[in-house]
């Protein structure tokens, strides 16, 4: 799996499990809610920086496949209208014209 998805990933239960520890530290009197905002930031900038990292560390995507065809033609094939034309159905065949 790559890094950088994994450490994505682990944003949410690593917030949820912040939570927690604050809920047991306001319970525990030791840490109020409203002391403990610094600490979500801390963990935002934490979470930035390791995702950054993984970036940084993460070889870089393979070229754009050029087509090497010298008629210079796409491989992908082009959309082409169908030959007939369709055919008109009146939405109201009873009423007179």
């Amino acid at each position: 799996m790559d890094t950088w998805l994994l450490i994505r990933r682990l944003r949410g239960p690593a917030f949820l499990i912040m939570v927690g520890i604050t809920a047991l530290l306001n319970q525990w009197d030791v840490l109020s809610f409203s002391r403990s905002w610094p600490l979500y930031l801390i963990l935002a900038g934490v979470i930035g920086l390791a995702e950054r990292a993984a970036l940084a560390a993460a070889p870089p995507p393979p070229p754009y496949p050029f087509s090497s065809s010298p008629s210079g033609y796409s491989i992908v094939p082009a959309y082409t209208a169908p030959e007939s034309t369709p055919t008109v159905v009146d939405p109201d065949p009873g009423r007179r014209r």
